[in-house]
């Protein structure tokens, strides 16, 4: 009889985050019937959305236990000019409660046969590393974002020692080389953290400093979307072993979708097929009047159907978070604009993302560019139009424009300068005019742009990666080979 082999989850209390680590947790489960998995969880002070997802965890998914752990001890708040020093100090201060965790949670109740086969920490989690050597037990790095993001993020350590200092905004033509890219790119598209002098571009760098230490990383794309940066992490000096083993994508979950579900879907039953264009920024993306009503004034004149979620933004400043609209846009869009698109277009607050992708009626996405929406959009088949807003959506969307040529171009960077473009706070800034929203409506939805076959044919790469004998399938099993050792 194989021994247990016990495998202890950390991920980064956020969805984009925690959805892909759990479905990576029930692959992991799918391969090896000795495993035994724990995912510890972090209870943050904000995000919802993560919130709803957790209460559903349990019911949906009972070959994992979750452990809640509990908060750290009280401390003096640190008004921090970086919201990402903030959170990570934040997750940092978690160590002793993922140590007793392991302890009183995996350990005590495990058969004396059992191991530590390893701890999986997300990428902003590399405090957890201390951990995991505490125990002599392996880490594996989670990383939820693209191969060509964890380059850059790998390569961070190798400019600093040349440079070091953080990026510098101040010329907008400057690029930069990173191996994991195909093109040089723009470095007013990087990451708003890597310009930050008062703790961001420390904090990121350290974290990929620790990306070392790991015995492997294991990154959410699969080698026939990202070939270059997955054949450039192959060969770098820098990089553990890669297991590129996605797209880890929840398709049957959308416990987040909210009352609306079943109305959505109704709605887009009664749709042509691929008629609908559908506009949703994720959990953290909202805009203000101004740009809702040049978003709304583009569809108008489109002519196109659409289904379209809108977030309400938060109060200025502070951590606060958009809030669900439901069915109350009260304020938000221009007067009339409902009642003049009745017939053919419907607004929502937030939308079973998964389910409204998937369906027949949807032929095009204006998206955030979140990593997790390109997988899904590209899984359905569906084209993307660019409208990045926050963390690392700018790339996410230049290399889906210049390196893959898989999406239609609106913007490559509609960030947020007021200071809240990690979290989406205070919505959109700069505001994308009506001419150009529609231009790229238009352009998504035609039958005769070529991005839509390209699409088409990544879909089937998609799904043949996690097939017997796939990139992700093999990559996925010298993975689970690596962790049981000799079991």
């Amino acid at each position: 009889m194989k021994n247990k082999a016990e495998l202890v989850l950390v991920p980064t209390p956020a969805t984009g985050h925690l959805v892909s680590i759990v479905e990576l947790a029930k692959h992991l489960l799918d391969r090896h019937e000795h495993f035994s998995i724990t995912v510890l969880l972090i209870k943050p002070f904000f995000f919802p959305s993560y919130n709803l997802y957790v209460e559903s965890l349990a019911a949906s998914e009972n070959r994992l236990r979750y452990i809640h752990l509990p908060p750290p001890p009280p401390s003096e708040p640190v008004v921090s000019k970086s919201p990402e020093k903030f959170f990570s100090d934040f997750l940092g201060s978690h160590k002793s409660q993922v140590r007793e965790a392991i302890v009183n949670h995996v350990l005590s109740s495990s058969p004396a046969t059992a191991r530590l086969a390893g701890v999986v920490v997300d990428f902003l989690c590399t405090a957890m590393i201390d951990v995991a050597d505490e125990f002599a037990a392996p880490t594996y790095l989670f990383f939820p974002s693209s191969a060509a993001f964890l380059g850059l993020m790998l390569h961070l350590p190798i400019r600093h020692a040349l440079i070091g200092t953080e990026f510098s905004a101040s010329d907008p033509n400057s690029v930069t080389h990173f191996p994991s890219y195909a093109n040089p790119v723009p470095t007013s598209l990087l990451p708003t953290p890597l310009f930050n002098k008062d703790g961001g571009y420390a904090c990121l760098l350290n974290h990929a400093r620790r990306f070392r230490e790991a015995k492997g990383i294991i990154v959410n794309t699969f080698e026939e979307l990202e070939s270059h940066a997955v054949k450039s992490l192959s060969v770098s000096p820098e990089s553990p072993p890669v297991y590129a083993v996605g797209p880890l994508l929840d398709l049957a979950g959308d416990a987040r979708s909210g009352s609306d579900r079943d109305k959505i879907l109704k709605w887009l039953d009664e749709q042509p097929m691929s008629s609908v264009v559908f506009l949703c920024f994720g959990s953290l993306g909202c805009f203000d009047p101004p740009q809702l009503a040049e978003i709304a004034a583009a569809l108008e004149k489109s002519g196109h159907r659409f289904l379209w979620s809108i977030r309400r933004p938060p109060p200025e400043g502070g951590l606060a978070m958009p809030t669900d609209c439901g069915g109350d846009h009260e304020g938000l869009l221009p007067e009339g604009f409902l009642k003049r698109t009745e017939n053919r277009g419907m607004v929502c607050g937030w939308a079973p993302q998964t389910a409204v992708l998937g369906h027949a009626a949807v032929g095009g996405f204006v998206s955030h560019c979140g990593w997790n929406s390109i997988l899904e959009s590209l899984w359905f088949g569906v084209p993307i139009v660019t409208w990045p807003i926050y963390a690392e959506q700018q790339i996410n969307a230049f290399e889906m424009v210049v390196d893959l040529d898989l999406v239609v171009e609106l913007r490559l960077d509609c960030r947020d300068e007021r200071g809240g473009a990690s979290y989406g706070s205070g919505g959109v800034e700069v505001v994308v005019a009506a001419e150009e929203i529609e231009g790229a409506v238009r352009g998504v939805m035609d039958s005769g742009n070529p991005v839509r076959e390209r699409v088409r044919e990544m879909r089937e790469k998609s799904r043949e990666a996690f097939m017997e004998g796939g990139s992700s399938f093999s990559s996925l099993k010298r993975l689970v080979d690596g962790m049981v050792g000799n079991d």
